[in-house]
């Protein structure tokens, strides 16, 4: 692994894939780490473990949703150390779908990415190429097709795919690294609601490596386990008449 990203920032680093990816980072070449959730103790937690490595951590309580403290940490964290490394990871699941947990996806899953990534993106352009600047957004296998199981979970990851997939050949005459990463099933506390079937189930500490190779190579869409995105691009290009059914006979969560 080489050391192109020094300087990371993490949101959602409190539990799961952020969490692995703290820890990744930490153990193999970061400097700085940058790292937000919502839990304190849990955040205190991932931050003892990645200092042990050696790097310099700074973990902050933020809420995502908060456009201008969004915006403020970010540009703090730049002035510490120049970004090399911004993770737009921090997400929710639905659960049931009521009304309030519904607008709660959206607001966290959709507007969560566009207030860490719009910040981000706005430095890396000032700074110029003379850093590496990448930005990685954590989509979902589930946003290759809208899911019976949940409506709008699949519906928000699909926005933020399709919002990374946009951005990368939008910047990418600007050398500014743009990845969009569709994991499968990875052990978090949102699989941890889980009641319906998850095949291919992958420890968080997998999937890091996954990720973290796959970035170092500058690859676009990060998507993983093979089995199930190629199943789910395969279901995605049918007639939708069909697709609706396949979806519709799948296990839903109870």
């Amino acid at each position: 692994m080489s050391d192109r990203f020094k300087n990371i920032l993490i949101t959602g680093a409190s539990s799961g894939i952020g969490e692995a990816l703290a820890l990744y980072y930490a153990e193999h070449c970061a400097r700085n780490i940058f790292i937000c959730g919502r839990n304190k103790e849990r955040l205190e937690d991932v931050k003892k473990r990645c200092q042990k490595f050696g790097a310099d951590v700074y973990a902050e309580i933020m809420d995502v949703t908060d456009k201008e403290a969004m915006k403020k940490w970010i540009e703090n964290c730049e002035e510490i150390a120049p970004l090399n490394l911004v993770v737009a990871n921090a997400g929710v699941a639905t659960l049931t779908e009521e009304t309030i947990n519904v607008y709660n996806t959206f607001n966290t899953n959709i507007f969560g990415v566009l207030n860490t990534v719009q910040p981000a993106l706005e430095i890396y352009q000032k700074r110029g190429s003379s850093l590496p600047r990448a930005i990685a957004i954590l989509s979902s296998i589930a946003g290759y097709h809208g899911l019976a199981a949940c409506p709008s979970y699949s519906a928000s990851k699909a926005a933020v795919k399709a919002y990374g997939e946009a951005l990368r050949a939008t910047y990418i005459k600007s050398s500014i690294q743009i990845s969009t990463i569709c994991p499968g099933f990875v052990k978090s506390r949102i699989t941890d609601k889980n009641t319906c079937p998850m095949p291919f189930f992958m420890s968080a500490e997998k999937a890091a490596d996954i990720i973290a190779r796959r970035l170092e190579k500058n690859v676009g869409l990060i998507a993983f386990p093979w089995p199930m995105r190629l199943a789910t691009w395969m279901i995605s290009i049918l007639p939708n008449c069909i697709s609706t059914k396949i979806y519709a006979a799948l296990p839903h969560k109870v």
